[in-house]
C-alpha cells in the first residue's frame, strides 16, 4: 500500500469529544486523591481531627485490599461506614463481557454508566497479557479515540468522551478482582505487575485524569505498581510530553511508525500538527530519560509501506542521542484494513540492522489476535451484537 495523495487538509488530525462525563447521583470514591477523600469525609461531617486517619483507612481498603463494599472495611466504625454508604459507592466499571484468547490473553468489555441513565452508558476495553515473568494490563483513557491513525482499528471510532481518573483506576481494580490479585493472595505474588496506557484513546489528550490515575496506581501504600513498570504511550502530543515526565514520571513510549513526515502524516495524522523533528526534540527533553530509563519507540511493521532497510537506516539516524529502544510490532489485521503485515524475513532484517547499530530492537509477539485484543485492534466489536448475544456474554463473564 502506498501513501495517500490526498490534500494536506483532507485528513482530520483530531476529533472533538461528543459528550462530557455526567457523574451518578451517588459517586464512587475510586480514583480520588487523598485530599479529595478528606474533602468528601468533611462533606459527611467527619471532624477535621479524624480525617487524616480515616483517609489512610479508606486508602488502604480501596487500593491495597480492593474492598468492594463499605461493609468490608472492618477497621472503620459502623457509623462512618453507614454514612459513607448513604452518599458514596466503591463501584468500578461493570464487566459486560470477557474473552479469553488461545494464548491466555484476556479482554474485558467494561460499561461506564453516564449519570443514572443506563441507556447512555458507554463502553471501553482493557486487555490483560500474561507472560512468564510479568502480567501486563493495557488500559484505556478515552471512549473512542481523539486521533485517526490509519492503521489502527481504534482510530476508526468516534471520540465520545474522556475517562475520569476513577474510570482509569477502575480498570486496574476490575482486573485484580477478576484475577484474584489483591493483597490477600496466599503466595504473595501479583498477576498484574505492569500497566501500559496503550488501550483506547490518546492519553495525553486526557492529561489531568491520566496523571491523577497513574499517581494512584504508583502509590506505594495503595495499588503499588512501580513507576518503572508503568508506561504511557502517546502518538506525539508534544506540549504534554515533557509535562508528563515532570508531573507523572512514568516510562514513555512513542507511537512513531514512520521516519518521514510525508508518510507519518498519513499513518499518524497528528504529525501534521507536531512533525517528527518537534516530537524527537520533546523526547530529548523528557525528564529522567537515561540508559536505564529508555524511551520506547513503537514501530508497526507495514508491508511495502515503512519496512525497507532505508527506513531502518533513517530511523537509527533520527534517534541518535536519545536513550531509546525500538519495539517492532508486526501489524495486527482488523476487518476492513488495507494494510498488510510485513513478511517475517523483512522484519528480521529490519530488526538486525537496528540491533547492529546499538539499539535494542525486540519484535513484539502478537497476543490475543483471535479476540481482536492485539495492539491496534481494540474497538468494542461487541457493540454490534444483538441484545440477546450481549446478555449471553455478560452471563458468561459473571459466572467465571
Amino acid at each position: 500500500m502506498q501513501p495517500t495523495t490526498e490534500p494536506r487538509d483532507a485528513i482530520l488530525v483530531e476529533k472533538t469529544p461528543l459528550e462530557t462525563y455526567v457523574p451518578p447521583a451517588k459517586p464512587s470514591l475510586i480514583g480520588l486523591s487523598r485530599t479529595e477523600l478528606a474533602d468528601r469525609l468533611g462533606d459527611i461531617g467527619v471532624a477535621p481531627a479524624q480525617r487524616k486517619m480515616r483517609v489512610q483507612q479508606l486508602w488502604h481498603w480501596l487500593h491495597f485490599r480492593g474492598a468492594q463494599s463499605f461493609d468490608d472495611m472492618t477497621s472503620i466504625s459502623k457509623g462512618i461506614r453507614a454514612e459513607l454508604a448513604e452518599h458514596f459507592t466503591v463501584d468500578r466499571p461493570e464487566v459486560v463481557a470477557e474473552q479469553i484468547s488461545n494464548d491466555g490473553t484476556r479482554k474485558w468489555l467494561l460499561r461506564l454508566p453516564s449519570g443514572d441513565n443506563v441507556e447512555k452508558a458507554h463502553e471501553v476495553e482493557c486487555v490483560y497479557i500474561p507472560e512468564t515473568d510479568r502480567g501486563t494490563l493495557c488500559v484505556s483513557s478515552q471512549v473512542g479515540c481523539t486521533l485517526n491513525c490509519s492503521f489502527c482499528h481504534t482510530g476508526t471510532q468516534r471520540l465520545v468522551r474522556n475517562l475520569t481518573a476513577g474510570e482509569i483506576v477502575g480498570q486496574i481494580m476490575v482486573a485484580r478482582d477478576r484475577l484474584n490479585d489483591w493483597a490477600d493472595r496466599e503466595d504473595g505474588t501479583r498477576r498484574v505487575t505492569n500497566v501500559v496506557m496503550m488501550g483506547m484513546g490518546e492519553p495525553l489528550y486526557n492529561f489531568d485524569a491520566v496523571r491523577d490515575a497513574l499517581l494512584i496506581v504508583g502509590d506505594n501504600e495503595g495499588i503499588g505498581i512501580s513507576r518503572r513498570r508503568i508506561t504511557l504511550s502517546t502518538s506525539g502530543v508534544v506540549p504534554n510530553i515533557v509535562r508528563a515526565g515532570e508531573e507523572i514520571g512514568v516510562m514513555l513510549a512513542i507511537s512513531l511508525h514512520a521516519v518521514r513526515d510525508e508518510l507519518r502524516n498519513e499513518l499518524v495524522p497528528l504529525n501534521r500538527k507536531y512533525p517528527i523533528k518537534e516530537l524527537l526534540q520533546a523526547c530529548r527533553d523528557y525528564p529522567g530519560a537515561s540508559n536505564a530509563r529508555r524511551i520506547t519507540f513503537e514501530y508497526v511493521m507495514l508491508k511495502g509501506v515503512n519496512d525497507s532497510l532505508d527506513d531502518a537506516k533513517l530511523l537509527v539516524k533520527l534517534l541518535k542521542g536519545i536513550h531509546a529502544k525500538i519495539n517492532l510490532i508486526p501489524f495486527n489485521p482488523w476487518p476492513g484494513t488495507a494494510y498488510e503485515c510485513s513478511d517475517w524475513d523483512q522484519i528480521e532484517k529490519f530488526s538486525e540492522y537496528i540491533f547492529n547499530a546499538g539499539y535494542s530492537s525486540p519484535v513484539r509477539t502478537p497476543r490475543g489476535r483471535d479476540i481482536l485484543a492485539a495492539c491496534g485492534q481494540l474497538k468494542s466489536e461487541t457493540e454490534k451484537l444483538s441484545a440477546r448475544e450481549r446478555q449471553a456474554l455478560r452471563a458468561m463473564a459473571m459466572t467465571d
